[in-house]
């Protein structure tokens, strides 16, 4: 299921980069749809991070 929503949000951000006015609206696509994915990332591994130093005492 998840695939399938993944194919599809590529195929929408693709049809956003063709229809771009510009290359600094491309670029604005890009950061906005990998940045939020790179923040939970970091997140995660934050949260992973301080849970095995705690772990650790």
């Amino acid at each position: 299921m998840s695939l399938f929503i993944f194919l599809q949000e590529a195929s929408e951000i693709e049809e956003k980069i063709k229809e771009a006015p510009n290359s600094a609206y491309e670029i604005g696509v890009v950061i906005g749809t990998y940045l939020p994915l790179v923040v939970m990332i970091l997140i995660a591994y934050a949260f992973y991070y301080y849970s095995k130093k705690r772990k650790n005492r």
